[in-house]
């Protein structure tokens, strides 16, 4: 959640960090041998999916009230990752589930995070300008109905969901369930609660992990055990899954962090320092940039780890998205 990065990683950003390419290590036959994968455009396909999905899934911008139903579409098609619906479908095809079990739960997935972003840039909280580049949705729609947008993409999100229940061994309401913590008091709004509160004051390292957790790891955790879920797989997996996602969300938030201190503006799609300015509870402010980057690469790693009990092709994707994590540029 509240998150504020783009896709501008396609162009300059990416490549100067993948070469278009990331490379993975596949044991075969008792050997290490390397194996390339494309992650570039892998996102780039999953991206287009996604983005299919939502169209479909989402009311017309002409329908009556055409104001209301652009200002959702504007804020969720103006650019993005979607880093969460990918990790949700990537993860249900690791846990062998059928093409297009995932897709209710990624769309579900991305409005309600799109929510979180539309109300983290109002005045009321970061008064925010930019986001991925363009004017944030109340700087071009007003306070009102940016607001309206938000509520409206996080009841749409449950209303999707309730349509499409996970199969056994999970009950007809647990996807629901699922997000509904991840995206409550106890979870991303809990996180976002906290990190307004601890603004201007003193880092504290337990304070500050608790924002990161609840803030930011806790909907991209939830986005790989709906996956698993919405695949029928195990308990075993979905473990494994959120703690891979748990890692990842971290080490993404982190990076996030040194983002706003060392990209530039046309990198990222928006001014940089703002955590500064806010004096916001950061890794950096806490430890310093190096120390910062050590700890991402860390829980990167810790990430990869908790995949080993999985087939070694069929993990590459989350392999390599958990080091996109700490290595992207934007």
């Amino acid at each position: 959640m509240f998150v504020k990065s783009d896709w501008a990683w396609i162009g300059a950003g990416f490549m100067a960090y993948s070469e278009a390419t990331f490379r993975g290590i596949l044991p075969a036959y008792g050997e290490r041998t390397e194996s390339v994968f494309d992650l570039k455009n892998f996102l780039e396909r999953q991206r287009c999916e996604v983005d299919a999905l939502l169209e479909r899934m989402l009311p017309a911008k002409t329908e009556r009230p055409s104001v209301i139903h652009e200002a959702m579409r504007y804020s969720l098609f103006c650019g993005g990752k979607r880093l969460r619906p990918i990790l949700c479908r990537v993860s249900a095809e690791l846990c062998g589930g059928p093409a297009g079990c995932a897709d209710a739960a990624s769309v579900a997935l991305e409005c309600l995070h799109t929510y979180t972003l539309i109300h983290d840039d109002l005045p009321a909280m970061d008064n925010d300008d930019l986001r991925r580049g363009f004017p944030t949705s109340h700087k071009v729609y007003g306070e009102a109905q940016a607001i309206l947008a938000g509520d409206a993409l996080l009841t749409l999100a449950f209303e999707v969901l309730a349509g499409h229940p996970a199969p056994v061994p999970y009950g007809p309401c647990d996807l629901i369930l699922e997000l509904a913590r991840a995206g409550g008091s106890r979870g991303v709004i809990g996180g976002q609660v906290e990190d307004m509160e601890a603004e201007r004051k003193a880092p504290d390292e337990a304070r500050l992990l608790y924002i990161h957790q609840h803030k930011t790891a806790r909907l991209i955790e939830a986005s790989c055990r709906m996956g698993c879920m919405a695949a029928g797989g195990t308990e075993a997996q979905a473990a494994s899954l959120a703690e891979y996602g748990r890692c990842c969300g971290l080490a993404f938030q982190i990076a996030d962090d040194l983002l706003d201190v060392t990209s530039d503006e046309a990198t990222l799609g928006k001014p940089i320092g703002s955590d500064r300015r806010n004096e916001k509870m950061t890794w950096v402010r806490l430890r310093g940039l190096e120390a910062a980057r050590a700890e991402s690469h860390r829980l990167s790693q810790q990430a990869l780890e908790s995949l080993v009990g999985f087939d070694a092709a069929a993990r590459l994707p989350l392999e390599s998205l958990a080091r996109y994590m700490v290595e992207r540029a934007s």
